[in-house]
């Protein structure tokens, strides 16, 4: 199961969304409202976050999707009691709350939408919202017994495991037979063996590592075997920078 959440400013649009009969929408969870359209809902929330105007994006939105094998098994009360978990977890359960499933495609998932705004007029604190949504899945998704992303990534791992020891092997045969001094000579003898090696640049603009990719596959470094690490790659490149510096010197 997976996490996500975000403080927003467009309540209404936001709830007429999740509300969307289109998408087949049937309420799982609502708490602290009386309201029946997303325009009631979105009414009752702005009178309680009117007690503080200085909160603009004052609604958390947040999306909770099960894995599509989970989801088959989960019927409108199992989705309540995930999303019950889910907002006792992050501490919001006093908070007014409405969230939807949506069962139009084959992955069925969550969206929940909390007033941020709690009924003394304080505003729920934001900070790293995206990342407290992720752990909170994962702890709900081990307390009810459903799957948690860490298995998710462990199973496809496991399922690619021949490409990421074919990528791993011409890793180091590219080292063995090509000794590359820098990051470009690296990329241009992988392609070689017809694998893609994508540069991963931070915000910051600094190289953090490189994504593999062969075929249809596309992997993080980390993911093929941790010896393809960015600080692995640079400790091998500087380990023939030195020889190099090493045999010249013999030359001479």
């Amino acid at each position: 199961m997976i996490g996500k959440g975000k403080a927003i400013s467009h309540t209404k649009a936001s709830i007429e969304y999740g509300w969307n009969q289109e998408k087949d929408a049937e309420i799982v969870y609502k708490k602290n409202l009386a309201g029946e359209t997303p325009k009631e809902i979105t009414e009752e929330f702005k009178i309680i976050q009117s007690m503080n105007d200085k909160c603009e994006r004052n609604t958390f939105s947040f999306v909770i999707s099960p894995t599509i094998e989970d989801g088959k098994k989960l019927d409108l009360k199992d989705l309540n009691k995930i999303t019950s978990e889910f907002v006792k977890d992050l501490k919001l359960e006093n908070h007014q709350a409405i969230a939807f499933v949506h069962n139009d495609k084959n992955h069925k998932h969550i969206h929940l939408y909390v007033n941020r705004i709690d009924f003394n007029g304080t505003a729920y604190k934001d900070n790293f919202i995206g990342k407290r949504s992720q752990k909170t899945a994962e702890k709900v998704a081990e307390k009810l017994e459903l799957q948690t992303v860490k298995q998710i990534k462990e199973q496809k791992l496991e399922n690619l495991k021949e490409i990421r020891k074919y990528i791993k092997e011409k890793h180091e045969l590219s080292f063995k037979l090509f000794h590359p001094e820098n990051y470009q000579q690296y990329i241009n003898q992988m392609r070689q063996f017809n694998i893609q090696v994508k540069p991963v640049i931070n915000k910051s603009n600094q190289l953090q590592g490189f994504r593999y990719q062969l075929n249809n596959i596309n992997l993080k470094g980390s993911e093929v075997h941790r010896s393809l690490s960015i600080n692995k790659l640079k400790s091998k490149f500087f380990e023939i920078a030195k020889a190099t510096l090493k045999q010249i010197s013999i030359t001479k």
